[in-house]
């Protein structure tokens, strides 16, 4: 065990890192509170936890018949060291993740019981985001399972200017599940492949072979090589552990009276594109927070304008939602959205991208002025719920494909293909990613 360093400074130091929330969410998308991912700072920050020895590092706390686990309960120094922390310096923080297991926990449990999966992994997502769809890290990871865009498209997210899916707790869980299984079938274990998921398949593909002789399908594998991974992956285990012995037994712990938030229960309705969702809380006569705590992947507070969408409601709205919807207007159902506009751009081509009018446009805007666009300049697009009757049909990206090679199959440009699928002229397409191309 390496000798500790002055444990109160540093204690202090995670304790004010973690009370550092409210990141403004990107540029263009409705400006929305996202909470400060906590694995990040924590595992960044608290390099004091000890070591520990291959040998009888799985020695599990004498808890036979009193809790059930289906992943193998280590207890160790590094695992006592977490618990310490997370019913510490943490408390208040652990005590709102342990009350909100009670509204993303079943709905995580069943994903995982239906697929044969531990549902201890319940605690990955806990350490990942503090179960909340609006953690966001300064690595750009985001919702739940803390998807970066490229892995969070690999698993068939959506991420574009209007729907961030690694917000979605129910699409997240699934893609989450999907890399988690994935990642066990590669490694055997379930602590190695936790450990893969906060560091990389890759790096832990190479550890194994260069210390462990290529060996895996143990979870006594991660004590062996932990001392060679990334810092905060050596203790991305131990914390994901402490967090499951917590909630496992939260009055041992010292947490009582927890008042568990109700579990996520929705209704869904069919929307036509670019419906504000202001207009489905109205119609729906709801608190519009209510609406985007629902639908936390509309991350402009409108539907997509390209094709109809299920927005999620409160139980037992539908009926009152189709009743006032059916009422509405076009123009009281429309969402305005923003757009940058780019080089060689006109309010005739922006009219026609989004189905409106250079007349429209130029009411939402003040009467501007179309000699008058600037490169970079931000304009309000009132967006009918058609999208000017656009028909879309949708590609597939595989390996090797290029946007060049796929706007030559269909007869239409590169630029048109990054308009229609929000790219920038830098962006990467991925295997996996859907692409929309306009008819």
């Amino acid at each position: 065990m390496r000798e500790f360093g002055d444990k109160a400074m540093i204690r202090l130091g995670i304790a004010v890192l973690l009370a550092l929330v409210g990141i403004w969410a990107l540029t263009g998308r409705e400006r929305t509170t996202v909470e400060e991912a906590p694995v990040e700072e924590i595992l960044a920050t608290a390099a004091e936890a000890p070591e520990v020895s291959a040998q009888g590092d799985l020695a599990s706390q004498d808890t036979a018949g009193k809790v059930v686990w289906d992943l193998r309960p280590a207890w160790n120094d590094r695992v006592e060291f977490w618990i310490d922390f997370l019913t510490g310096e943490n408390r208040d923080k652990t005590r709102l993740w342990l009350e909100r297991v009670g509204r993303y926990g079943p709905m995580i449990r069943a994903a995982l019981r239906e697929r044969g999966m531990p549902e201890d992994l319940l605690y990955l997502a806990m350490i990942e985001s503090g179960l909340s769809p609006r953690a966001y890290s300064r690595a750009n990871a985001s919702g739940l399972w803390q998807f970066i865009s490229e892995t969070g498209r690999r698993y068939g997210l959506e991420v574009s200017g209007y729907v961030d899916e690694r917000r979605d707790p129910i699409e997240a869980t699934r893609a989450a599940l999907d890399y988690l299984e994935d990642l066990y079938d590669q490694f055997g274990s379930w602590y190695l492949a936790a450990a893969a998921y906060n560091t990389g398949e890759n790096r832990v593909e190479r550890i194994l072979r260069q210390r462990a002789g290529g060996a895996r399908g143990d979870d006594a594998l991660f004590w062996k090589i932990d001392q060679y991974l990334p810092r905060e992956t050596r203790d991305y285990v131990p914390l994901m552990l402490a967090a499951g012995h917590i909630a496992k037994e939260p009055e041992k712990y010292g947490f009582k009276g927890l008042e568990l938030q109700r579990p996520l229960r929705f209704d869904t309705v069919r929307v036509p594109g670019a419906t504000s969702l202001r207009a489905v809380a109205k119609a729906a006569e709801v608190d519009y927070d209510v609406i985007k705590q629902l639908n936390p992947h509309l991350v402009r507070g409108t539907t997509p304008p390209d094709r109809p969408w299920a927005v999620r409601l409160p139980p037992g709205r539908r009926r009152v939602f189709a009743n006032n919807f059916a009422r509405m207007d076009r123009e009281e159902r429309m969402a305005l959205l923003d757009h940058v506009v780019r080089r060689g751009e006109t309010l005739s081509h922006i009219a026609r991208r989004y189905g409106t009018t250079v007349r429209a446009l130029q009411e939402a805007n003040g009467w501007l002025d179309p000699r008058r666009l600037a490169v970079g300049q931000r304009i309000r697009v009132p967006v009918a719920g058609t999208f000017g009757r656009a028909e879309w049909r949708y590609y597939l990206v595989r390996r090797g494909d290029s946007l060049w090679a796929i706007s030559r199959r269909y007869g239409v440009s590169v630029r048109q293909l990054q308009a229609w699928n929000d790219l920038g002229r830098r962006s990467r397409i991925l295997p996996g990613q859907r692409l929309r191309i306009r008819t």
